[in-house]
Order: structure tokens, then C-alpha cells, then sequence
């Protein structure tokens, strides 16, 4: 009986499995040229038209001159420097024509890579004239907004199509955009000639072209900040543009300071490009002669309170030095089609991280006090993330490509881009070991200038490997390197590095007030942090926009996407409820509404209001306090 019961179970098996199609794969042919470093044999023509406001769309004229008889593959640019990922907008390129002398020609997009575009460009060597249009995003919930009334940001990457199997640098490109009459536009490219609304640039390499964005606006103010520095402003209102004395000498100071730190400098000049704006999305890129800078249209007008932006334009510029002219060798490619590798943006963003606080805190961006209340925050976060007991650091190197900057539901456990802010950790951990190993005499100081200071002027790109960083460090104080990074990157660890911090006289602590630089977050923000305590950040009206895993509120069943609509059976008001979590009376009681059920929750928690800050442990210590202040 058992044998035919087998037999009944298997026979029908095997007769689907014989019945069963089964294709054999197709053969994939990649169809794009190889690239190759040299020069494409003429000049395109690039002309952007963004005067049509209104409908945010950017019109596009490009000329590519005796175009080669034969087959062309254009492409779109899909790897972008500064985003560490695929993160080209092919979704907005709309309107594609192609002609030679207004007669039509076919197009005809990649099947495997969709920011590819086949032409066969007829014989004799004719212009080619491509037209289309960028369709800028007119709601958030398309991407970042890059077109108001008032002001736009151009960048060059999404309004070029560039000719395959050449190497960006190789590839040259005069350009020109017209913008709406009594605007002002501003860009690190060097200008050719203007007529009437049209500005016209100097020939440049596409590499050049592409690292040199625009900012137009209607109120505009152009400052200088040093001889070769300067600072453009667009902004929503004239009012935004008015700078205090305080703040004006910050900007210029952060310039000194900057130069004095790494030695050199890798611009013929550079340009802040800075959005105030309530309305343009806000931004920080990094260019090798400009930054994208866009923050609050309160930025100066609250200069004493909105504390939290003021160490934007520090890391953007320290990006001049470190990610833009030392580039990891993994994430250097010859054009902008090519994969970027991350695996070393704990170096070009950690510790671009670092120096953006440090040289906010010796510039008086922000002041000692500040600087040290900002550190804690970082440090709270990286202690308190659960994520890291399954995570190691050098796997958050892949998250731009994983994620793509999309909102994740569990911050706190998937982890995000921690080689930012954990990062600066690894930094800080370097700066205080080498002032411990020399007796004071060597720091992280000593490492800019090795690593960034050489080739004074240049703004080409030096490329570099973690054995390249291990060997410098050890010129400066001979060490384990390689041990030191290993286990802080590569391995999964219980605690955040904060050596640091006690090598320096401090340690974490947490109280029941705030700090300022707290205080300012949650302004600026527009929510409440209460991570620390019941495990939430709230926004002002009780939406929950952030819960820590394995917290007091993550336990009672909380996650992103509910409100709390009562506290204790009174309808929800922030400060009622750090009043309901001050007198540590448990259980908290609330009312929380998702999608349309409302059910009560409640919150077993007893230890009070929470906030970190850095307790002075050692007065001796002064590593931490030495590298946050200005250097002649």
C-alpha cells in the first residue's frame, strides 16, 4: 500500500514536469560603444530656454555639428556625481525630435538601457539637431521642485544628450541659456558674451559643463566672500537678501579657515550657489568650482535661531577639497553612464562630514557651544541605532543605489546613509587617537594637508584607495590602520565609535532640557524629537514621522503613517504631552488614528524627558575643544 501511495504521489509530478516549457534565454547584445579616452571630433551646441516659469518647463536646442555618417548612440546622463547613484531624470525628458535640415530622422531607445537613444545619421556628415523638453516636477511628490515664480536651478546634466564611447572630458560643449527679463543668473562657468535675456559661455568640457549648475532668480544679491570666493543668492523675497554683519563675517571666516586647514585651493574661483526659498526644494551638492546650497528664506533673517542649516555650506565647500578633486578610485568614472562603486563614501562623505563641523565651528558658522551640542545629537543616534547589530557600516556605502533617498519606514533598524554621520565619528576618532599617540604634536590638521593640500589650483580629480589613506596615516603616526578601520567599517558593532569623544574629556549623557542646536532642529524641522524617551518624532500636528525600533513606542505597537489625536484623554498638544512624559507616570495613555480606525494605545515609560548633550569629564583633555577652534 505504501509503494502505490508513493507511486500516486510522484506520478503526477513528473508528468507536469514533463509537460512543462521551458525557453532558453535570448541573447543580450549591448549595443553601446565602449568608451574610450578620446576626443570627440566636433563641438556640440547647447541651448536652454527656461523662460517658460509658468509651466516649469526648460525647452532644449542641441546642435551636434558634422555628426558621423553612420550609427550614434546618445546617452542621458543616469551616474551623477554628488548623488552616488543612477539617479539621472530620463522621467522628464519629453518631446524628443531629431532632424537634419527640418527633415525628421527616427530615434530609437536602448532595450537595456533606457538612457541610450540610437540614430543612424545619414551621409555627409550632417548637423544633427535634437529638441526637447525637461518637464520640471510642479508638485513635490514628483521630485525636488527646481522652478518657482521667483527662482530656478539649473542643472546641466538633465537638458544634454552626449554622443557614446567617449570620455566626458573628451567631449566639448558651448552653451548658452535665456532666462525671463530682470532675472540674474549665476554659474561657475566663465561667460562668452550676453545678449538681451541670453547669456552665452566659453567653450568647456562636458565634464566641466555638467559640474558647474546654474542659480537664476528674480531677487538676487552676488557677494564676495575673499578675492577668489564668492556668494550668489537667489531668493524668494528681497527682504531674505539682507545679511547681518555677524553673519557676513561667518561666510568670509569660513573661507580663511578653510584655507588655512587644507593648504591649497582647487578652483580658479568658486561660487556658493544659494536658494533661500520656502518653495524651491532645498538641495546640498557639491561642485568642484560651486556648491547647490538651498535652505529656509529664513536663513539670514534667523541667523541666531535656524542653527541647524548653518553647516551646509562648510561641507559643500570642504567637498572642493575631498570627493570633488580626491575622488575614491571606485567611484571615478570616465562619463556619466558608467556604474559608480561606493565603498569608500565613509571617506568622501564621513569625513567631509567632519570638516563641514569643524570648519563651521572655527568659521563661527556656529558657535563652540553649538558644535559640541550638534556632536551629541550625532552621537545619540549612532548609539541608539539598533540597525547596526546586523549592519555594518561599509554595507550603508550601497544604500544610495539600495534606497535611492526613498523614506524608509524603520530608520532606525534598516539604517540609511550612516557613512555620512557615523562617519564622522570614525573621523573624530582618528583626529583624537593621532593627538593621543603623539603627545599633541600630530592631528587629523596634518592630514588634510597631505592628502588635500598638493597640486595647489587644480580642479582635475586625484584618485585614491583605503591602502592610500592607511599609508598616509601612518607617515603622520605609525599605527594598525588597517585593524583601527576594519573593525569600525567592515564589522558589525554593538556601540557607536565615540573614542572620540572621552579621548577628547567628554562624554555622552542625557537630561530632561534641551540644547539650543536641539532646540533649533525642531524649528527648523517644524516637529518634535522625541526619539530618546517614548522612541518618536512627531510632526506639529501629531503625525508620526519617525519611530526608533525596539522603543517604548515601537513596542506598544506605533509605527510612521498614525497620528496621535489624544494624550491622556485630552486632544494632542506637544507640550502637554513632554509635560504627560516629564511627570514619569506610566501607563501614557493615547488616542491614535491610522488611515480611518482610531484605537488607544498605551505606552509603558517611566524615565522622564530625555535629551543628549556632552558632559565635560576631564578638563585635562582638550583634543576635542583644540580641534574646534579657529587656527590663525
Amino acid at each position: 500500500m505504501l509503494k502505490v501511495l508513493t507511486l500516486f504521489l510522484v506520478t503526477p509530478f513528473v508528468l507536469l514536469a514533463s509537460n512543462k516549457s521551458n525557453p532558453i534565454a535570448s541573447e543580450t547584445i549591448n549595443s553601446i560603444p565602449e568608451v574610450k579616452d578620446v576626443t570627440y571630433p566636433s563641438t556640440l551646441e547647447l541651448s536652454v530656454d527656461v523662460t517658460d516659469i509658468r509651466h516649469r518647463i526648460f525647452k532644449v536646442t542641441e546642435v551636434i555639428p558634422h555628426a558621423p555618417s553612420g550609427p550614434l548612440t546618445l546617452l542621458y546622463p543616469q551616474w551623477l556625481p554628488g548623488n552616488h547613484s543612477p539617479a539621472g531624470t530620463i522621467s522628464k525628458l519629453a518631446g524628443l525630435k531629431v532632424s537634419v535640415k527640418n527633415e525628421p530622422l527616427l530615434w530609437k531607445r536602448d532595450p537595456l538601457n533606457v538612457f541610450a537613444f540610437h540614430i543612424q545619421v545619414p551621409a555627409g556628415n550632417p548637423d544633427l539637431k535634437l529638441e526637447f523638453d525637461f518637464l520640471t516636477p510642479t508638485e513635490s511628490n514628483q521630485g525636488r521642485i527646481v522652478a518657482t515664480e521667483a527662482m530656478l536651478n539649473l542643472q546641466w546634466n538633465s537638458v544634454v544628450l552626449y554622443p557614446s564611447g567617449y570620455y566626458a572630458r573628451n567631449v566639448f560643449v558651448k552653451s548658452s541659456v535665456t532666462i525671463p527679463a530682470d532675472w540674474k543668473i549665476y554659474t561657475a562657468l566663465e561667460v562668452d558674451s550676453i545678449h538681451g535675456a541670453t547669456t552665452y559661455y566659453k567653450k568647456q568640457p562636458l565634464d566641466i559643463l555638467i559640474d558647474s549648475p546654474a542659480f537664476a532668480g528674480a531677487n538676487s544679491k552676488l557677494v564676495p566672500l575673499s578675492k577668489d570666493v564668492s556668494l550668489a543668492i537667489v531668493a524668494d523675497k528681497p527682504r531674505d537678501l539682507v545679511i547681518s554683519k555677524e553673519a557676513l563675517e561667518a561666510h568670509k571666516n569660513l573661507i580663511t579657515q578653510a584655507v588655512a586647514l587644507f593648504g591649497s585651493q582647487h578652483y580658479d574661483h568658486y561660487t556658493f550657489l544659494l536658494a533661500l526659498s520656502d518653495h524651491q526644494g532645498s538641495i546640498g551638492l557639491e561642485h568642484h568650482r560651486s556648491s547647490e546650497n538651498g535652505t529656509s528664506s529664513q536663513y539670514f533673517s534667523s541667523w541666531k535661531t535656524q542653527l541647524s542649516s548653518h553647516e551646509l555650506l562648510s561641507h559643500e565647500y570642504a567637498h572642493s577639497w575631498n570627493g570633488k578633486f580626491r575622488r575614491p578610485e571606485d567611484l571615478w568614472t570616465p562619463n556619466y553612464n558608467t556604474p559608480m562603486q561606493d565603498s569608500l563614501l565613509w571617506v568622501y562623505e564621513g569625513q567631509t562630514q567632519f570638516w563641514g563641523w569643524v570648519l563651521a565651528a572655527r568659521s563661527g558658522m556656529i558657535s563652540h557651544q553649538d558644535a559640541l551640542d550638534a556632536l551629541a545629537q550625532v552621537a545619540a543616534i549612532y548609539e541608539e541605532r539598533k540597525g547596526r547589530l546586523w549592519r555594518p557600516l561599509i554595507d550603508t556605502t550601497n544604500d544610495p543605489i539600495i534606497a535611492q533617498r526613498a523614506p524608509q519606514a524603520w530608520t532606525s533598524f534598516q539604517r540609511a546613509e550612516d557613512y555620512y554621520s557615523e562617519g564622522l565619528l570614525i573621523w573624530l576618532d582618528v583626529d583624537s587617537l593621532l593627538r593621543q599617540l603623539s603627545h599633541n604634536r600630530k592631528s587629523l590638521d596634518d592630514f588634510a594637508k597631505l592628502f588635500f593640500g598638493i597640486k595647489d589650483r587644480d580642479f582635475g580629480e586625484v584618485t585614491y584607495s583605503r591602502q592610500t589613506i592607511i599609508e598616509l596615516l601612518n607617515k603622520i603616526q605609525p599605527y594598525d590602520w588597517n585593524d583601527f578601520f576594519h573593525k569600525r567599517v567592515d564589522l558589525i558593532t554593538e556601540h557607536a565609535p565615540l573614542d572620540g569623544l572621552t579621548r577628547g574629556g567628554y562624554k555622552l549623557v542625557y537630561t530632561n532640557t534641551q540644547t539650543e542646536y536641539a532646540k533649533s532642529s525642531e524649528i527648523r524641522y517644524k516637529g518634535t524629537n522625541l526619539t530618546y524617551s517614548l522612541g518618536l518624532v512627531l510632526s506639529k500636528d501629531g503625525a508620526i514621522t519617525g519611530v526608533a525600533w525596539d522603543s517604548p513606542a515601537f513596542n506598544a505597537g506605533l509605527s510612521v503613517g498614525s497620528s496621535i489625536v489624544a494624550v491622556n484623554s485630552r486632544a494632542f498638544d506637544t507640550l502637554e504631552l513632554k509635560e504627560v512624559i516629564a511627570s514619569k507616570k506610566s501607563p501614557i495613555e493615547l488616542l491614535v488614528r491610522t488611515g480611518d480606525i482610531y484605537r488607544n494605545v498605551e505606552i509603558q515609560y517611566t524615565d522622564g524627558l530625555r535629551y543628549p548633550r556632552l558632559e565635560k569629564l576631564d578638563s585635562k583633555a582638550t583634543s576635542l575643544d583644540d580641534l574646534l577652534s579657529p587656527k590663525n
